[in-house]
């Protein structure tokens, strides 16, 4: 098979260096970045600096609040949002349940979800014992504005889809959607987990009141950390779950001082993980290396010639044919794809993500054409066998 080659141009460059920041695709594959990211020098970096921070000073707390203060703010312009916005927080799970304890008071109206919803965030909002009544679009329907609007009306308080599906990259139409739940007088939550970091957006362009997303997987990072975007958090209850991160001082050290800031850090609990905080930071430091247009048109052209060729030799690809609906992985059917993921991953050093009865194909700004021509010949190997 004979790879398609890209005429060398400023974008090209652009990509080679930042593929160069991750020495060790010199012999693997990484079409794993659904699941976590390639390792950069920059994420190595960071931690290296956070070493040498320890050995400086054995307790560099203002270094450490600094580098959070950074991180708020360095995420925050990227999805334009102000710090003020964002808070940070553990994991998905936990900014989810705070989202969930603060707005369980909307006169018990239902909470509109999907079946394409990941369980870090699906299971939190089926989990409370308050009442609140779940309704779910159904996965034949996911991709439809209709379908959701049509269970949009006066009874539905919180809607909440994801940027793009974990289950196979599709992305539904969020922004009418929110525009759906708006008019409805709903608050409109959105899990960019499975894109953010490849995926351009900001909070206005989807018109979301919540947004939650993770630094392991697009944004390069490591697992321990999750950002928490809240529009109006000045308009909202304080969350079931707090800590002293959640205070209006944190250094006050007082404990019977309960004085709660009206920015988004109300959300916040106890210490931020230290080490994903550095590892954050290593991950924005690669990606800001790439124009995101850049980037996303490189993954784009990736995952749909991979989706073409795997078709054109007999795969089942579950990946919608208009583009606008797809996302930067390729899933493909398989009845054991825990076991062809083993294969690839033992006979060929190709890392992919197994779920259900998918595997997904992620890419990234750093996957290539020759990337591609190793997976199509790795899957038309196994099937030869």
């Amino acid at each position: 098979m004979t790879s398609v080659q890209e005429a060398t141009t400023p974008a090209t460059d652009q990509l080679a260096d930042f593929r160069s920041r991750f020495p060790h695709l010199g012999d693997t594959v990484h079409l794993a970045s659904c699941s976590q990211g390639a390792l950069s020098v920059d994420l190595q970096r960071r931690l290296q600096a956070m070493q040498d921070d320890l050995i400086a000073d054995p307790a560099p707390w203002g270094r450490w609040m600094e580098l959070v203060e950074t991180l708020r703010a360095r995420f925050a312009a990227r999805i334009g949002a102000s710090p003020e916005q964002v808070a940070i927080a553990p994991n998905a799970s936990i900014a989810a349940f705070q989202v969930r304890t603060t707005i369980a008071t909307r006169g018990r109206r239902a909470l509109l979800s999907s079946d394409h919803e990941f369980p870090s965030v699906g299971h939190v909002w089926r989990a409370s014992a308050d009442g609140t009544p779940i309704r779910s679009v159904p996965s034949d329907d996911f991709l439809s504005a209709s379908a959701w609007s049509s269970q949009i009306d006066d009874t539905v308080g919180v809607v909440s889809a994801p940027l793009v599906s974990y289950v196979n990259g599709t992305r539904p139409p969020v922004r009418a959607i929110a525009d759906a739940a708006h008019a409805a007088g709903a608050l409109m939550f959105v899990d960019a987990y499975q894109g953010s970091g490849v995926v351009p957006y900001t909070v206005d362009e989807l018109g979301c009141d919540f947004l939650v997303t993770g630094v392991l997987k697009y944004m390069l990072g490591l697992p321990g950390l999750a950002f928490l975007y809240v529009r109006h958090p000045e308009e909202l209850d304080n969350p079931a779950l707090t800590g002293w991160f959640g205070r209006s001082n944190p250094f006050n050290f007082d404990p019977a001082y309960l004085e709660t800031p009206s920015t988004a850090a109300k959300f916040e609990t106890g210490t931020p993980g230290v080490p994903s905080v550095y590892a954050a930071l290593g991950g924005l430091d690669a990606l800001d290396t790439v124009d995101a247009q850049v980037g996303w048109a490189h993954v784009q052209r990736l995952a749909e010639r991979t989706a073409a060729e795997l078709r054109d030799l007999g795969e089942q690809v579950d990946r919608p044919e208009d583009p606008t609906f797809a996302g930067p992985q390729v899933a493909i059917i398989d009845d054991d794809p825990d076991a062809l993921a083993a294969w690839l991953l033992a006979e060929h050093r190709i890392s992919t993500a197994p779920r259900g009865r998918r595997l997904r194909i992620s890419f990234h700004y750093y996957s290539t054409d020759n990337d591609v021509d190793s997976i199509v010949q790795a899957l038309a190997a196994y099937r030869r066998r």
